[in-house]
């Protein structure tokens, strides 16, 4: 599921930045090469035994990420169920108390970037 109204899509930061502000939240930068980086959220669903995560994508617009100085444009926002072994499922309906945890960690985020 694409999360469309973040308010993060656009933001830039520097990676180092980037890098504390979403520790600081709980996301961990996970997948990155030198222009790309992913950041991963764990939200567990309690009641089903389920795993989802929050991901947002983002993209070196000055520098690469070997750099700490790199600055970073944030993409696309979005959430998807965790499959076994490995993978997102981005089609299933996420439970609304999920959802609502997924939407306070952004705007904690945003926050912390402004």
């Amino acid at each position: 599921m694409i999360i469309e109204n973040s308010g993060l899509i656009g933001l830039q930061s520097e990676l180092h930045h980037l890098d504390d502000v979403a520790d600081k939240v709980g996301f961990t930068r996970w997948q990155w090469e030198y222009y790309r980086a992913t950041y991963d959220l764990k939200l567990i669903d309690r009641t089903s035994s389920s795993d989802y995560f929050l991901r947002f994508n983002t993209r070196a617009v000055e520098g690469k990420l070997e750099s700490a100085h790199a600055v970073l444009k944030i993409e696309s926002v979005y959430i998807g169920r965790a499959t076994f072994p490995h993978g997102l499922d981005y089609e299933s309906p996420i439970p609304k108390h999920i959802l609502e945890a997924a939407e306070q960690k952004l705007q904690q985020l945003k926050s912390l970037l402004a």
